[in-house]
């Protein structure tokens, strides 16, 4: 009889994708190894390959989980337009840096069929954040669209390489700061 899962194997899973991300994030990807990422973590090797069966599965479940859960609060802050995403986005990020630095620079590690989903759940990024800017200036024709969508997820995505919490603006302020920019500057085109 096949033993069922433990109480606590969605908990030691995150545990592990928090840590290995961590890990991964501050040595590089390449660089890094399960060996490592367990040392890191506190726990043997044997315990991560209980999880996972490759270091590509390790960084693509840290990713899938990431960018999952980066979906799931766009989707619910689209109402709230653009004010709303960069505001969604930027809580999201939050105690989400090695992650996010891993989703920038690490992606292309990844196997085609691994990289697939991922890739897509970042286009619904994009066309939220497109959908929402639309609104905001219906007269910008595509080029420019794209452009200033892509200039939004500039302004948000690298915020963990100077953030440091506790000094200066808290990420709810700079939200705010961030958006009152990306709506000036709409107002503006």
């Amino acid at each position: 009889m096949a033993r069922g899962l433990a109480r606590d194997h969605d908990a030691k899973r995150a545990a592990l994708r928090k840590g290995a991300a961590r890990y991964f994030a501050r040595h590089g990807y390449d660089r890094a190894s399960i060996a490592g990422a367990a040392r890191d973590c506190g726990v043997s090797k044997a315990l991560i390959y209980h999880y996972y069966d490759s270091k590509e599965a390790l960084l693509f479940d840290i990713l899938d989980a990431h960018l999952s859960h980066l979906v799931a609060v766009v989707d619910a802050a689209r109402p709230e337009g653009v004010r709303g995403l960069v505001r969604a986005i930027l809580d999201a990020y939050e105690d989400a840096d090695a992650e996010h630095k891993l989703q920038l620079e690490s992606l292309d590690a990844l196997p085609p069929e691994m990289k697939a989903p991922l890739m897509e759940a970042q286009r619904r990024l994009v066309q939220a954040m497109s959908a929402a800017v639309a609104e905001e200036a219906p007269h910008l024709p595509a080029d420019r669209l794209r452009a200033v969508t892509m200039s939004v997820f500039g302004i948000l995505n690298w915020v963990y390489m100077w953030h440091r919490p506790g000094k200066g603006l808290t990420r709810a302020a700079y939200a705010e700061l961030a958006s009152d920019f990306v709506l000036a500057g709409l107002r503006g085109v």
